[in-house]
C-alpha cells in the first residue's frame, strides 16, 4: 500500500470520526425543537452536549486539513465546485457555535428562544447538506480533462444526492435521540426513546435503498459486506432501543454511521472524486495526491497528534458522562451546568 493509498483511508477515518461525534450532536440541536416541550427540556438536551460539541468539531477540521495537504486537486476541486452548499455549511456551523456561547449571556425570553431556534436550524442544515455532499462525491460530478468542475450548483442536486441528505439527516437525528436516551433521565428520556423509534424506522428505509444504489452503480464484494454491516447494526440499534438498553442502541447507531461512511468510501477508492463526463478524467489517489515527501511528514505528525486527540476526548466524554435531566437545571434564567 502507497502512502496516497494510506491517506485516503485515514481521511475516510476522520470523516467517520466526525459523523460519528457530531452526528449525534447535529441531532440533539434537531430535538430542541422536535422533542423538547419547555425551555428547561431544551436547556437538558443543549447541555448534554455543551461541553463535547467543539470538541467534536476538530474531527472536522483535521479531515479538511488532511485534505487539503495529502490530495490538493482533490481539495481544490471539491471546494470550487460546493462553494456555495460548503459555505451554507461553514456559515451554519459558525451561527452554531455562536448560539450555544450567547444563548445564556442574557435573560430575557426573546434572546434565548431566538438562540435556540438558530441552534436548531444551525444543526439540521448541515446534517442534510453533508449528505447531499458526500452523495455527490460518491456518484460523481462533472469533471473535465484539466480535472476542474464544470457543473453548476443545481447538478448538485439529484436525486442520489438528496436521498443522502435524507439518509444523513434522518441518521444523525436518530443518533441523536438515542444519545438522548443515554444522557437523561424522566420523562425526556422515556419520550426520546419513543422518537428514537420513529426516526430510525425512517433512517432504516432510507439508508437501505440510499446504500443500495451505491452499491448497485459502484459497489464490490467489499462494499456489500460494509452495507450489511450498517443495516444489520440500524436494525440492532433499533431493537437495543425499545428494550431500553441505551448503551448498546448508541454503540450500535455509531456502528451503523462507521459502516455507512466505510462503505462509500470503498464504493469510492481509487477514485476520490470521479467524473461523469468521462472515467478517465477522475480524480484518483494518485494523480490527486501531494509528493511523496510531504505525505511521509503528514504521516509523522498524525502519527504523533492523533492518539492525542483520541485521548483528550476520551477523557472529556469520561468526566461528563453522568445523565441529567430538568432537575439539574438552575432556577436562574439562563444558567448554564
Amino acid at each position: 500500500m502507497q502512502l496516497h493509498d494510506v491517506w485516503f483511508v485515514l481521511i475516510a477515518v476522520l470523516w467517520t470520526g466526525y459523523f460519528f461525534l457530531e452526528g449525534f450532536d447535529f441531532g440533539v440541536g434537531i430535538l430542541t425543537k422536535l422533542l423538547a416541550r419547555d425551555r428547561p427540556e431544551r436547556r437538558v438536551l443543549i447541555n448534554t452536549i455543551g461541553p463535547v460539541w467543539d470538541g467534536n468539531e476538530v474531527w472536522l477540521l483535521s479531515a479538511g486539513g488532511a485534505t487539503f495537504a495529502a490530495f490538493p486537486d482533490w481539495y481544490a476541486t471539491l471546494f470550487s465546485g460546493f462553494y456555495l452548499p460548503l459555505l451554507i455549511i461553514l456559515v451554519s456551523l459558525i451561527v452554531r457555535g455562536v448560539a450555544f456561547e450567547y444563548r445564556a449571556k442574557r435573560p430575557e425570553e426573546n434572546w434565548q428562544r431566538n438562540w435556540e431556534t438558530a441552534i436548531f436550524w444551525t444543526s439540521l442544515i448541515p446534517a442534510f447538506l453533508w449528505g447531499v455532499a458526500f452523495g455527490n462525491i460518491v456518484r460523481g460530478v462533472k469533471i473535465d480533462q484539466h480535472l476542474e468542475y464544470v457543473g453548476g450548483f443545481w447538478d448538485l442536486l439529484n436525486p442520489f444526492a438528496l436521498l443522502g441528505g435524507l439518509v444523513t439527516l434522518s441518521l444523525f437525528t436518530f443518533h441523536g435521540a438515542v444519545f438522548t436516551t443515554l444522557k437523561t433521565v424522566g420523562d425526556i428520556r422515556r419520550r426520546a426513546q419513543r422518537l428514537a423509534l420513529g426516526v430510525g424506522l425512517v433512517a432504516a428505509v432510507a439508508v437501505l435503498v440510499f446504500l443500495g444504489w451505491a452499491q448497485i452503480d459502484r459497489g464490490d464484494s467489499q462494499s456489500l459486506v460494509a452495507l450489511w454491516v450498517a443495516v444489520a447494526a440500524l436494525v440492532g440499534a433499533l431493537v437495543a432501543n425499545q428494550a431500553k438498553r441505551e448503551g448498546w442502541a448508541f454503540a450500535l447507531s455509531g456502528l451503523t454511521i462507521v459502516a455507512a461512511v466505510a462503505m462509500l468510501f470503498l464504493t469510492l477508492f481509487p477514485n476520490v472524486m470521479p467524473s461523469t463526463l468521462n472515467p478517465a478524467w477522475s480524480l484518483t489517489v494518485s494523480n490527486a495526491s501531494s509528493s511523496p515527501y510531504t505525505l511521509k511528514i503528514m504521516t509523522w505528525c498524525a502519527g504523533i497528534a492523533m492518539p492525542i486527540i483520541m485521548l483528550y476526548q476520551g477523557w472529556t466524554y469520561w468526566v461528563f458522562r453522568k445523565r441529567i435531566g430538568t432537575q439539574h437545571i438552575a432556577d436562574a434564567a439562563g444558567a448554564m451546568h
